[in-house]
């Protein structure tokens, strides 16, 4: 399946929860699940149940959504996830977290994932100094994520920056939002992550 290009927040009506899809309209409290927090349709404030292959395949969607991969990437994810060593939930959320736009994303130089992986593809993005334009790409413990010189007044990055700076950052990057740089000093625990995900059934999903 392509990557979804629709109306977001329509996904996050339909899964009833935030995805962390609209960076600012979220922050403010104005996301259409704040104001309509039921699916989206002429039927969606009727209470369905669901089956247990409906909540494992949500989990999935949720994820998919959230950090913005094709059924095809996150195939793969899983796949590579599964040869680790320990808890293949845990290895595949640890795995989305070190793609290059989620770690742009988690540094605060965008408000949306889907704009941090709209810098990389664009050419905005360095990795310990060389340009790095795969969203995909895998940082490891240790590397410089940095804005490119010409970008750093760009008003979008610039206004992320301010928001991260109200909001906070996660414990596994250090940044210097003010010049435009971070290093991403570690890979982090699975309990460390706060994402609306339950991987344990996308595992129970994959393995059937």
């Amino acid at each position: 399946m392509a990557r979804y290009r629709g109306p977001v927040e329509k996904i996050e009506r339909r899964l009833g929860v935030s995805l962390a899809l609209k960076g600012e309209r979220r922050l403010a409290g104005k996301s259409a699940l704040d104001k309509r927090p039921y699916p989206p349709g002429q039927h969606g404030q009727r209470r369905s149940k669901i089956s247990e292959y409906g909540l494992q395949l949500r989990e999935k969607q949720k994820a998919k959504f959230m950090y913005g991969v094709s059924e095809k990437q996150f195939r793969r994810l899983f796949s590579d996830a599964n040869k680790m060593d320990g808890n293949t939930g845990a290895n595949l959320v640890k795995l989305l977290e070190r793609r290059l736009d989620n770690v742009v994303y988690r540094m605060g130089f965008a408000t949306t994932r889907a704009f941090a992986r709209q810098l990389v593809t664009h050419g905005h993005i360095l990795v310990d100094g060389k340009k790095v334009d795969i969203p995909s790409y895998r940082v490891k413990a240790g590397q410089k994520i940095e804005i490119r010189e010409k970008s750093k007044k760009n008003p979008q990055i610039v206004r992320a920056g301010e928001l991260t700076a109200q909001t906070g950052i996660v414990e596994w990057v250090d940044v210097e939002l003010d010049k435009g740089y971070g290093i991403y000093t570690r890979v982090p625990d699975r309990e460390e992550v706060v994402i609306p995900v339950e991987e344990r059934l996308i595992v129970e999903l994959y393995s059937k």
